[in-house]
């Protein structure tokens, strides 16, 4: 009797699918020979052909031999007796040799630099026809987020400073695209708004001084509750050009683990860092990491001048095996080190689907491993992949603690966005633990919400503590943040919040002189230098001088359909009441200046989710 085999919530597979997976085991195991694959390395074949590892020799960080893999177009050949380096492929096929992975495959086509691929992709089994929200769903779904709770609307007076780190993520507007694109509502917990804001850049002014961060602000009435104020905080950071760029010393660590096989994962990976790759200088240089079940050195550190080097060590790679990212982690962290370029730039760029299932595994282990190599001076930027078995909370969190950012490569267009368009900003660090506080005055304003930075909220007294990590900006980022603010005298009924009983042993504080003016708010910034670890501080006042909506900036409109999307989006209480319709007409009217058109693909966005979501209403689930 052939077991049912589960798939999504509860459904099980057809018969058909049942006969395919027996099917598969049968060839799999006629495929082995005594040379029987090693668990955690991938396995290659041997036929008619030189099986040569001599294309990039790689340092291991434990043995692991090969076991066998049949060719698509052939039954299985003599198995190869000589260990491959762990993710590279044996040998590469003659060029212009048929069906060469990556050469015309997908979205991919031509792969990292045009030629042919190192290794072919297995034939998938073939599936029955999904329905439209299930078709591009992987069969078991262990993606990843942390939860999300929106922040609670705060009385001024009770709470009158708002404190939270920065965050330059963008991961989760891409990765809500890609659920969309599949026919899919993105997880509530995996749309953060924060991260909408900061997908978009805003042409605030870059700082004039020696302050490598400027302040902007503007004052709106609020589109969703017109009585409120729509207050929009924004941080430019100096930007730097590719010619004043320091020298650059870069660790690719790749996973190659058998989880990033999909087209979407491993080539698409390999496609984006080699649109990196060659952007580099002569005075740059980058070495390549990858880990499955072990970790090897794949490139050792190589200059920008040989980019044909580091393209070729890049489309050797190939998947298989367990995730062992810890090894991988620590492995990278020593190749910067021995490279350390002093006065530039040291990163370590994780690419990953960041599903790590062996070696140390637990967040808390991870990041105080990650925490502890900050403290060298190398940097980590984490690229996610793929779907399935996604681990978000994961990556979120090593980028964090390891001073970098998070993005999710979805596609070839947004590989050029993060790591060439935007590579200042991805990798050059201007400004580090950038905190914010705003102090509320309570003559003016009753309540106040931030909305996002659920998972950056600070105490209030970490904004003057310097040991208190946050989050970094670097060139030419900028950052949005907004409040909901409900005037002194508003009549909304949603403008309430919990006050606290009359305190027994203190009075309540009385107001100073400068409450009586007509300051809304002040806000402060913290932050240090990229090698510094004393901050500063700026300050930045605001009047109460808000304007109605539809006079307000096309940014300051863009950013509230932005923010608007991605509330109803994940049903938030905050907005009761409120469609996708009227998100969609807010952004209508907002596009102002979108040279690179990533404003317009909002639309799209918001028109795929009213038709998943039904009627323009209210999105359920």
């Amino acid at each position: 009797m052939i077991p049912s085999v589960s798939r999504g919530r509860g459904r099980r597979a057809p018969f058909s699918l049942h006969l395919s997976l027996l099917a598969s085991l049968v060839l799999s195991s006629a495929a082995c020979t005594s040379n029987g694959p090693n668990p955690g390395v991938p396995t290659t074949v041997k036929a008619e052909r030189k099986a040569t590892a001599a294309a990039s020799p790689v340092e291991t960080s434990r043995e692991g031999g090969t076991g066998t893999r049949a060719k698509a177009d052939e039954a299985p050949a003599e198995v190869a007796k000589t260990p491959q380096p762990l993710g590279i492929a044996a040998a590469r096929p003659a060029p212009g040799s048929a069906r060469a992975f990556g050469s015309g495959h997908g979205r991919l086509g031509g792969a990292v630099s045009g030629r042919a691929s190192v290794a072919r992709q297995a034939m998938p089994l073939q599936r029955p026809a999904q329905p439209l929200l299930q078709r591009n769903q992987p069969e078991f779904n262990t993606e990843a987020y942390a939860p999300v709770v929106d922040n609670p609307l705060l009385l001024a007076k009770d709470h009158p400073l708002s404190t939270f780190s920065v965050d330059v993520d963008t991961a989760s507007f891409s990765n809500a695209r890609r659920f969309l694109r599949d026919g899919a509502l993105p997880p509530k917990d995996s749309v953060r708004v924060e991260e909408w804001l900061n997908y978009f850049s805003y042409p605030y002014a870059a700082p004039t001084g020696d302050d490598p961060v400027a302040i902007h602000t503007e004052v709106s009435a609020c589109p969703w509750e017109p009585e409120h104020r729509l207050v929009r905080i924004g941080l430019k950071a100096r930007p730097i050009t590719q010619a004043t760029t320091p020298p650059r010393n870069l660790v690719f660590l790749v996973d190659v683990s058998g989880s990033m096989m999909p087209e979407d994962k491993l080539p698409l990976l390999k496609n984006g860092l080699g649109r990196l790759a060659r952007t580099l200088r002569a005075e740059d240089s980058v070495a390549i990491v990858v880990y499955a079940g072990a970790s090897g050195l794949v490139l050792d550190a190589t200059t920008g001048a040989r980019q044909d080097r580091i393209l070729d060590a890049l489309e050797a790679l190939e998947a298989g095996g367990s995730t062992n990212g810890a090894d991988g982690i620590r492995l990278a962290y020593s190749v910067a080190q021995k490279h350390f370029k002093k006065g530039g730039i040291n990163r370590v760029i994780l690419a990953t689907d960041g599903d790590f299932n062996v070696g140390t595994t637990s967040e808390g282990e991870l990041q105080r491993l990650v925490e502890d190599k900050r403290k060298t001076g190398v940097f980590l930027t984490v690229l996610g992949f793929g779907s399935g078995n996604l681990k978000d909370s994961t990556m979120e969190l090593l980028a964090d603690k390891g001073n970098g950012s998070y993005a999710y490569i979805d596609s070839a267009r947004e590989a050029q966005k993060v790591l060439v368009r935007e590579a200042g900003a991805t990798l050059v660090t201007v400004a580090k633990d950038v905190k914010l506080q705003v102090e509320f005055n309570p003559t003016r304003v009753r309540s106040y919400r931030l909305v996002g930075y659920e998972n950056r909220v600070l105490a209030k007294e970490d904004f003057n503590d310097d040991k208190k990590d946050a989050g970094d900006m670097g060139a030419g980022h900028t950052v949005t943040a907004l409040y909901e603010v409900v005037p002194v005298g508003a009549k909304s009924a949603r403008g309430t919040a919990p006050g606290v009983d009359p305190l027994k042993y203190q009075a309540p504080l009385a107001p100073s002189a400068a409450a009586t003016s007509d300051e809304l708010l002040t806000v402060a910034v913290r932050f240090k230098p990229p090698t510094g670890e004393t901050s500063k501080k700026l300050t930045h006042v605001v009047r109460d001088d808000a304007v109605p909506f539809v006079r307000a900036s096309a940014d300051q409109r863009f950013a509230a359909a932005v923010a608007h999307f991605a509330l109803v989006l994940r049903e938030s209480k905050t907005l009761t009441g409120q469609t996708l319709v009227q998100s969609r007409k807010l952004a209508e009217a907002a596009i102002g200046d979108d040279a690179p058109a990533d404003r317009r693909e909002l639309f799209s966005m918001i028109d795929r989710a009213r038709a998943l979501g039904g009627n323009g209403a209210v999105v359920t689930r």
